[in-house]
């Protein structure tokens, strides 16, 4: 998808998310969907939320920072039927062992996209050198 130009990348998108519908891991189908993006340097800022761009617009500049591929990884699964009612919030940690910023999806209170970035982890498996700088709610996509 991120190397067709932006009508073609909003045809594969919503096919990708038609296929989330019914897809027996979905979660780890969009971490691996994303991790087809190629990685630029910090594109959006992940403490200001007025600054964040909304669905199309992602797809649209297909730039995709650690932080937009948490966005995009969200947005995906906002946007299906199956996960209409999920709860989505991104969350902001300091790793205080690798002294790094980390950027977590959290569905439903349980699931955790972004923080190995090949594999869905549980919230109860996180490390305890996780420290909260910031929660973010996701609303729903209309």
């Amino acid at each position: 998808m991120f190397d067709k130009n932006f009508e073609d990348r909003l045809v594969t998108w919503a096919a990708f998310r038609q296929e989330l519908e019914s897809h027996p891991e979905p979660f780890q189908a969009v971490i691996d969907y994303y991790n087809k993006a190629p990685l630029v340097s910090i594109y959006t800022d992940p403490w200001d939320k007025t600054t964040w761009p909304d669905p199309w617009q992602l797809v649209e500049e297909n730039k995709y920072c650690e932080f937009g591929i948490v966005l995009g990884m969200c947005y995906s699964l906002q946007l299906t039927e199956r996960f209409k009612e999920s709860i989505f919030e991104i969350h902001i940690f300091v790793d205080r062992e690798k002294s790094s910023l980390e950027y977590l999806l959290f569905i439903d209170d349980n699931y955790v996209l972004g923080y190995d970035r090949y594999n869905v982890v549980l919230k109860g498996d996180l490390p305890d050198t996780l420290q909260p700088q910031e929660k973010y709610t996701m609303p729903e996509i209309q």
